[in-house]
């Protein structure tokens, strides 16, 4: 989980340095920032607050099944794993949205680590019907 609020710190980053670097070209005013309203966002600040945004939203639930797995200690290998590679998928999708932003690429990570994400939402959803988790 702290990869993940890493990642939403980077982007973060990544957003307040695109908005200054804006205002600083004169692409946009610093007063544009007050109501977001009477000029347009230049498309690397627009990009930035959206996937910043976008972390907000289906990561939520990575959170919520990593810290269901730890109340009910199932937090062994296998959910490990799949925690890493949905923050990897995660990243990965960062990336090529603040990057390149090749809509293939990016369609691929995101629907990749929404795959992972169900997948760890499957195995301790199974584990909790089956009665595999030490629940306190």
């Amino acid at each position: 989980m702290f990869a993940m609020v890493l990642l939403t710190a980077v982007v973060l980053a990544t957003l307040f340095r695109s908005r200054v670097g804006a205002v600083r070209q004169g692409l946009v005013s610093a007063a544009f920032y007050r109501l977001y309203r009477g000029e347009v966002e230049p498309e690397s600040s627009v990009k930035a607050a959206r996937h910043f945004a976008n972390l907000f939203e289906a990561p939520v639930l990575f959170y919520v099944v990593c810290l269901s797995a730890m109340v009910l200690h199932f937090t062994g290998a296998a959910m490990q794993a799949l925690a890493w590679v949905y923050v990897a998928a995660r990243a990965v999708h960062a990336y090529v949205h603040l990057g390149s932003n090749r809509l293939q690429n990016r369609i691929g990570a995101y629907f990749f680590s929404w795959f992972v994400l169900l997948a760890m939402w499957i195995y301790l959803v199974a584990a909790v019907a089956t009665s595999r988790v030490n629940a306190p």
